[in-house]
């Protein structure tokens, strides 16, 4: 597995995001013990990024990341995120200074960790100027219990302001084949600023893998079966994006997901997608995409074909978007 660096991070190019393991997805919960492999199965393959959050479960995530690194921390760079849990009893988001100090140390606590390696603001909190989150960011980063800090789906004043105040090594958002809203404005920001891009969702929540020519079989509250993507028309529309990436992947001798990430991999050398799942044999499959090379031509196929029809989320969590 290679590695790249995100501010001065060094992770490994593709990462795993722990959050399906525990919440919103089909599957999720059903056995902790099969997480834990899983988190070991990418360990061993030279995936040292995993990704998690306080806001995933709540807690439970956090707690089964802190079960599969136990052992092997030194070979893991631990990402988690604050702010959509109030630790303080405020209603909403809540990135306070004293929440975020209650929201470390629970996170290190579940963890089983002394300290973070990337810790994130998960949603900009429009309550408190970024300056004073970030400030109290600086404050622990000089304890040693966070190394390095990092924004979820920020805007590119907000980027620019924390950055100003203390390094940003990394920032998170949805990025992938259907989704394109980085490329405007976030991107070529993170490039000239030397801060790294994090893609979750990088497959379009399982959509991009081909396993989806309807909803049967998602769990009944899986939360796609409601996403504006996956429902009526746009669902239908969608397909034609799928379709593509499995023409690729038939030309190039690899599956779906690899082309996908390979996509992403192919655009610069500081983005480290986190692309989720339950289950070991998708880990292996996804590390894989490290060694997918997609030419010009390909590479400009897949860059031609239209972003996905359909919002992202709902109507309430577009709002919480690019603070």
């Amino acid at each position: 597995m290679k590695t790249t660096s995100l501010g001065g991070l060094d992770v490994s190019r593709i990462g795993l995001g722990a959050m399906g393991m525990s919440d919103y997805y089909t599957g999720a919960g059903l056995d902790g013990n099969e997480g834990v492999r899983t988190i070991h199965r990418a360990l061993d393959l030279g995936v040292t990024h995993i990704d998690t959050a306080d806001a995933y479960g709540p807690y439970t995530n956090e707690e089964l990341v802190g079960r599969a690194v136990r052992g092997r921390r030194d070979g893991v760079v631990l990402a988690t995120k604050f702010g959509l849990v109030s630790h303080t009893g405020r209603d909403g988001l809540d990135s306070g200074p004293a929440n975020v100090r209650r929201a470390v140390e629970g996170s290190l606590r579940r963890l089983g960790t002394d300290r973070i390696d990337l810790y994130y603001q998960h949603r900009v909190d429009p309550g408190t100027p970024i300056e004073e989150t970030v400030g109290v960011l600086a404050e622990l980063v000089a304890e040693g219990k966070v190394l390095h800090i990092g924004l979820s789906e920020a805007g590119p004043e907000t980027i620019r302001r924390a950055h100003a105040v203390h390094p940003v090594a990394a920032v998170q958002s949805e990025y992938s084949l259907w989704t394109r809203d980085p490329e405007a404005e976030v991107l070529p920001l993170l490039r000239e600023l030397g801060i790294g891009l994090v893609p979750y969702s990088p497959l379009g929540r399982g959509f991009l893998t081909g396993a989806f020519r309807s909803l049967d079989g998602l769990d009944g509250d899986d939360w796609r079966r409601t996403n504006p993507r996956f429902t009526g028309e746009n669902f239908k529309r969608n397909l034609r994006i799928v379709d593509e990436v499995e023409a690729v992947a038939s030309e190039v001798g690899a599956t779906p997901a690899q082309v996908a990430l390979a996509w992403l991999l192919a655009h610069d050398a500081a983005i480290a997608p986190i692309p989720g799942t339950t289950r070991a044999d998708r880990v292996e499959e996804n590390a894989a995409a490290d060694g997918v090379v997609l030419d010009a031509e390909r590479f400009a196929r897949l860059t031609g074909l239209p972003a996905a029809s359909g919002d992202r989320y709902d109507e309430a969590n577009m709002a919480s978007l690019d603070g």
